[in-house]
């Protein structure tokens, strides 16, 4: 698709990522303050450590954001970086972006440690595990200990890093299936592994689970070296 068809505020989030000098990828958060169209774009300059971010000419970027139902990335050069008026970040107008739908079911791969409370139980009985994969809809949980069952009413807690900010999550979730446990999970010494609904209606434990999700799957569709 072409980067006019996205029609995207001035203003809108951006991640960059470069490849520093030991091959190593970097991740930086910018704006988009302007647009040449067919010519170039125009950047906020990432601050790091309080300073702001160098770039040189010629240096590759993959950009990619959040759009309304998925993310959009594509590739850029930066032509100059200028400190004065105001530092901006001018880069390569895209030749093109690739779009990525994301559906409500898109699952992502995570290792998060959860505890889990069963709220069918009359003595609310708890125990700890893991979340191997998640979506903004439900998850794989993988317990320690089988004290749930198929329909139960569980509340899920565990503590989140979106944006390098920890956030405590927790989240209303019900059994929906008792799923058989892979090779990895004999070894892991996790005896019962079930997918789970998530059925949460508070607007502000939503918006934690959403925003995780969110940057967990752009982490993952980040490509690990520049095009």
């Amino acid at each position: 698709m072409e980067f006019s068809d996205l029609k995207l505020p001035y203003g809108t989030t951006l991640q960059l990522q470069v490849t520093n000098s030991a091959g190593q990828p970097e991740r930086y958060t910018s704006r988009l303050i302007g647009a040449i169209p067919g010519r170039s774009l125009i950047f906020s300059v990432p601050r790091t450590a309080g300073k702001a971010a160098r770039f040189r000419a010629g240096q590759k970027l993959a950009v990619r954001l959040m759009v309304a139902n998925g993310i959009g990335l594509f590739a850029a050069v930066v032509e100059a970086q200028t400190a004065e008026p105001y530092p901006l970040l001018h880069v390569s107008y895209p030749e093109a972006v690739t779009f990525k739908g994301i559906r409500g079911a898109t699952r992502v791969g995570v290792d998060l440690a959860v505890e889990v409370t069963n709220q069918d139980d009359v003595s609310g009985v708890k125990t700890n595990g893991s979340i191997a994969d998640i979506s903004i809809s439900g998850a794989r949980l993988e317990l320690r200990e089988a004290v749930v069952s198929v329909g139960d009413t569980l509340t899920l807690a565990a503590d989140v890093t979106i944006a390098g900010l920890m956030r405590p999550l927790t989240a209303t979730a019900v059994v929906r299936s008792r799923i058989e446990r892979s090779t990895k999970e004999h070894a892991q010494g996790m005896p019962a592994v079930y997918g789970v609904e998530f059925t949460e209606r508070d607007q502000d434990a939503l918006l934690v689970l959403y925003a995780y999700v969110f940057a967990r799957i752009v982490e993952e569709q980040m490509p690990r070296e520049l095009p």
